[in-house]
């Protein structure tokens, strides 16, 4: 049995829960910008993170990630990006 393209799509939004934090990414060359949402779309985080791409950036996101799951007791995360070029590579390992 062959599967849509949508289908697929549809049983990975199903997954996520009530307890997902959601993360979405923007790539850049030098400053990446994230924005955290919950499982509906609303912002859940005072303004955006902007971080370096760098090891202290990773960091940087890493702890905002991880105050924003406790803030908000959430215990999964989604992070989603669009990959620009080779940026996210960095990111990825």
């Amino acid at each position: 049995m062959k599967f849509k393209q949508s289908d697929a799509q549809n049983q990975r939004i199903e997954r996520i829960t009530t307890s997902h934090l959601v993360v979405g990414i923007d790539m850049a060359k030098e400053t990446h910008v994230a924005q955290a949402t919950n499982f509906r779309g609303i912002v859940v985080s005072k303004r955006h993170l902007s971080f370096s791409n760098s090891m202290e950036g990773f960091e940087k996101l890493n702890r905002w990630m991880t105050e924003l799951l406790q803030k908000h007791r959430l215990k999964k995360l989604i992070i989603g990006m669009e990959p620009t070029g080779h940026y996210w590579f960095n990111l990825a390992n």
